[in-house]
């Protein structure tokens, strides 16, 4: 199967996100672009309601490049609210759903987002109230005042508490903005402009914003349906989140580009995924390896019609060969495809092709795409040549233009000559393939999620128990790694394992949670001072 991206009157392929969705309402119309329960979207309808968030967006008061967020999962409202606020110029903030009020209120003030789409309740959890836990008192005027830059919040729901607004108001106080007005504001959108900052953490603990552009990610993503094979007529299951760069620019960008309907879902569950790959009938099923495993190992498996389902391409993780083997010859996945990539490269770095073969494609990452260079250095800076093991570099259209408003942080992961010092550590074989062995960062994969101990570090000493505390990621079954903490008691303090792992599931989102406590008299540190965490893995 193939497919083309959609052109523009002339011909051209979109250069930013407004002229794609137009140009796919245009070129698709009739055929259903979304697909969430009961609410059944065709291309055409969700251009008019695109149009429809974009001239509220205006009405409201936005200006080009504001940046705007959006915390809610995977939901048709989530797709229609953030193209409409990019379509009214506005810089997409993605906020993670496992996030706690404080943790979201960081990227808030950080960004100093104007406008913010929230959902009313997720798995139990009022976003609504963590948000005024969290910024309900401070200087600002608005309907947060500890966030005095945000001026407007919208809840996706019927119903919204006093100074936020629900989403049919919203959406109805733009009903007096002619379309012409919100076809000139996208019109003046430069390709080169900011579509989108996402939020990814590092070595010094702290979330930083990646700036990526419209073209950046239009290129990465046509580029990476075409690799794929995404085709006109697919139906995609979008269980990856929307706030991360693979649910939103592989999931509904790229369904954008080829056609494809968009199925979202908004929590994994394997029995619900099967049902819905089988009542859908799902064709494309993107995921960590955590994800597929959970499917193919379901007791209810076989009760379910899978013959639909023809392309999966996985990552974040090690990719057993049995995993690949099994979704061939058991599923009957005719595509089955691996890749690799982070946020400050727009996603995307290398992919395996269709046809390799399942060694290569369980056993590494593929190759880089087009337009893309990968190296893999000594820590002298010297390129080690294939077979040798070093940290991975990455240079090409599709790198970040930096950490929003973080020079400093920026120049610590881009060279002068343009290369992205990645902190992983991989080999590159003689055909160009990469295989990640190791990451200098630290990080750690929790079903698919990227954990940073530094960050966790940070929030743990919070708790008033805690004096020091060192994280490292420790094999689990289920969800490839988790959490566990190395911790020194302030003295008198008699705070257990279990009290600290309850503490956390108040304060922290779910995948960064420990598993595991092991209290210490004290942190094995080098002559720098610095926590030597091969000791500590070496203890588990």
């Amino acid at each position: 199967m193939s497919g083309t991206a959609p052109s523009s009157a002339d011909g051209t392929t979109p250069r930013t996100i407004p002229e794609l969705v137009r140009t796919a309402a245009e070129r698709y119309g009739p055929r259903e672009a979304v697909a969430d329960g009961r609410t059944r979207i065709s291309y055409a309808g969700l251009g008019e309601r695109v149009e429809r968030a974009a001239a509220a967006a205006l009405a409201s008061g936005l200006r080009p490049g504001d940046r705007v967020a959006v915390w809610a999962p995977n939901t048709a409202d989530w797709i229609v609210a953030a193209l409409g606020a990019v379509t009214a110029g506005g810089v997409l903030v993605p906020l993670n759903t496992r996030f706690k009020g404080a943790e979201a209120g960081y990227v808030l003030a950080r960004t100093r987002a104007r406008l913010l789409f929230v959902t009313g309740t997720f798995l139990g959890t009022s976003y609504v109230a963590a948000l005024r836990r969290a910024a309900g008192q401070g200087p600002g005027a608005g309907p947060l005042p500890g966030l005095p830059h945000l001026r407007e919040v919208v809840v996706l729901a019927d119903d919204a508490p006093e100074d936020f607004r629900t989403w049919a108001d919203f959406l109805a106080g733009g009903a007096a903005v002619p379309p012409e007005a919100v076809r000139a504001r996208a019109a003046r959108i430069a390709p080169e402009a900011p579509s989108d900052i996402t939020f990814t953490s590092g070595t010094t603990g702290h979330p930083k914003g990646v700036v990526l552009t419209h073209e950046q990610t239009l290129r990465v993503y046509a580029c990476w349906s075409e690799l794929a094979g995404l085709a006109a007529g697919d139906r995609y299951l979008i269980v990856n989140p929307f706030f991360h760069s693979f649910g939103y620019k592989a999931g509904i960008i790229a369904c954008l580009l080829r056609g494809a309907t968009m199925v979202p879902q908004s929590v994994f569950d394997a029995e619900a995924a099967l049902a819905r790959v089988a009542a859908e009938r799902i064709s494309v099923l993107p995921g960590p390896p955590t994800l597929h495993q959970a499917l193919l190992d379901h007791p209810a498996r076989r009760r379910y019609d899978l013959s639909a389902l023809r392309l999966v391409v996985t990552g974040a993780a090690v990719v057993p060969l049995e995993l690949v083997e099994r979704l061939r010859t058991e599923l009957k996945v005719g595509t089955v495809l691996t890749a690799y990539g982070l946020t400050e490269a727009s996603g995307t770095v290398t992919m395996c092709r269709r046809g390799d073969p399942a060694e290569v494609v369980s056993g590494t990452s593929g190759r880089a795409i087009p337009g893309t260079e990968v190296k893999v250095v000594a820590g002298s800076g010297a390129e080690q040549p294939p077979g040798a093991p070093g940290e991975v570099l990455v240079r090409g259209y599709h790198v970040m233009s930096g950490y929003f408003e973080e020079p400093g942080e920026t120049a610590r992961v881009r060279t002068p000559d343009g290369w992205l010092r990645t902190g992983d550590v991989g080999v590159l074989d003689a055909d160009g393939n990469l295989r990640i062995t190791d990451r200098i960062t630290d990080m750690f994969v929790v079903g698919g999620f990227n954990a940073y101990p530094a960050e966790i570090e940070q929030l743990l000493l919070r708790h008033p128990g805690i004096a020091e505390a060192a994280v490292v990621g420790v094999p689990d079954r289920r969800l490839g790694e988790v959490a566990k903490v190395f911790a020194v008691r302030r003295p008198g303090a008699t705070v257990t394992a279990d009290d600290l792992i309850a503490w956390s599931r108040r304060e922290m989102a779910n995948y960064k949670v420990p598993r595991e406590v092991a209290f210490v008299a004290e942190l094995p540190r080098n002559a720098a001072g610095k926590v030597v965490k091969a000791r500590l893995r070496a203890r588990r």
